[in-house]
């Protein structure tokens, strides 16, 4: 299924969501968001734990 680009502009609450949980979540670290072909497809989260 093929998308235009004002749909692929669009967020997906699900997805918004998963962000601001790993975005509170995180102290040090970084968040990264994978896209293919316009579309989110992963979400990393790496931590830092500084000791």
């Amino acid at each position: 299924m093929a998308t235009t680009p004002e749909q692929a502009g669009k967020w997906n609450s699900d997805l918004e969501q998963k962000i601001r949980l790993a975005l509170g979540d995180i102290r040090f670290g970084t968040v990264t968001l994978v896209i293919q072909d316009g579309k989110v497809i992963q979400l990393d989260k790496n931590e830092k734990i500084r000791i």
